[in-house]
Formats: structure tokens, sequence, C-alpha cells
């Protein structure tokens, strides 16, 4: 069973930054891809980016140049950071596993606001 935790969200000014981090358990998480989505207001959720077991990684035009992917394979944790934040970027970060048999996994979600 995996089950995934974010954390990390909160409120943010515009041009600020902040870390998310999501801390998954399952034994399956080290040959996994590990994804961050976010959901806007009134809009669909979209992939951010994400990093293959490997560690390549791989980013929507939106956000690139200015969020960066990492992962710990010791402590089971994906990170997402983001820098020069935008108000459009306020959204609920999602944290996504998927196997190499393409199972999903959702984490709960976190809130990231950029206030301007």
């Amino acid at each position: 069973q995996v089950q995934l935790v974010e954390s990390g969200g909160g409120l943010v000014q515009v041009g600020g930054s902040l870390r998310l981090s999501c801390a998954a358990s399952g034994s399956i998480v080290s040959i996994s891809t590990m994804a961050w989505y976010r959901q806007g207001p009134g809009k669909q959720r979209e992939l951010v980016g994400f990093i293959t077991s490997g560690g390549n990684t791989n980013y929507a035009d939106s956000v690139k140049g200015r969020f960066t992917i990492s992962r710990d394979s010791a402590k089971n944790t994906a990170n997402l950071q983001m820098h020069s934040l935008k108000p459009e970027d306020t959204a609920v970060y999602y944290c996504n596993l998927q196997t190499p048999w393409k199972s999903n996994y959702w984490g709960q979600g976190t809130q990231v606001i950029v206030s301007s």
C-alpha cells in the first residue's frame, strides 16, 4: 500500500519561494516516478513536473526555470522547490506516484497561495 503525504504549502508573496515535500511510504517508491500536479481555482488539474526513479526530470513550460523537483531515495521523499512565484501559481498542489505498471497514487494536496 502506497501513502503520500504532502507538506510545506502556505501563503507567499509574489516573487517569493516555497518548498513542498512529499513523504511516500511503500516498497515500490524507489522504482516509481514521482510527480507534482496542481489545480488552480476553476481550472483542471495539470502536471507541474516529474522525476523518474533514475532522477530524470521534466517540467511544464509554465514552471521551467523556476521550479525544481528532487527526490531523496533514502528518505522516500520528493520535493518541489518553487522560486519566483506568481499569482497564477496559486493552486492546490498534489503529489503523485506512478508505478512501472502505471498504477497511480495521490496525496491529499497542499494549498499554495501567492499573494500580490
